[in-house]
This record gives structure tokens, C-alpha cells and sequence, in this order.
């Protein structure tokens, strides 16, 4: 099994890095595909807060629901966990 720790983590890498989100989402999505072993993904909700003040981080904000949104309609399952309660989203 593979543990990818944290999927908000790899997002804050691109940003710095300048990336093109889109070109590097594809990548990370096909390599993921082409993973023969269980993946495990973890990521942070950063929607559900207020709306950040600065530009920057509410691209960030956007660009993470755009990818949390993208690897799980991908994924064979999704679960939400907060407070140590989990539920199953799919």
C-alpha cells in the first residue's frame, strides 16, 4: 500500500514551484492510475472556513477543493474524518 500524506502538501509544492496546476493535477492523477498498489490519499478540507482575505490564499483554497474533487471522483472510495469521526462520502 501507498500513503500519500499530504495531497495539500503536494498542492503548497506546485504553488511555490509555479507550476501549471492543471498539467501537474494530470500527472499526479495518472500516476496514481497507474499505481499497481492501494493508495491512500490524505488531504485538507479548506472550504469550509471563511473565505480568505488575500488572493493568494484563496486560490489555494480553490485550486485544493479542484483537486480534492478530482482525485475523488477517481477514487474507489472517499471518506471525511473530523474529530476522529469518519464518514463515508463514497
Amino acid at each position: 500500500a501507498v500513503l500519500v500524506d499530504c495531497a495539500t502538501l503536494w498542492l503548497t509544492n506546485q504553488f511555490l514551484a509555479e507550476a501549471d496546476l492543471g498539467a501537474e493535477t494530470a500527472r499526479l492523477l495518472a500516476a496514481l492510475a497507474a499505481c499497481p498498489a492501494p493508495v491512500v490519499i490524505v488531504s485538507n478540507e479548506t472550504g469550509w472556513g471563511i473565505v480568505p482575505e488575500n488572493a493568494l490564499a484563496r486560490r489555494f483554497r480553490d485550486a485544493a477543493g479542484r483537486l480534492n474533487q478530482a482525485v475523488a471522483a477517481r477514487a474507489d472510495h472517499v471518506f471525511f474524518m473530523v474529530a476522529g469521526l469518519t464518514t463515508r462520502i463514497k
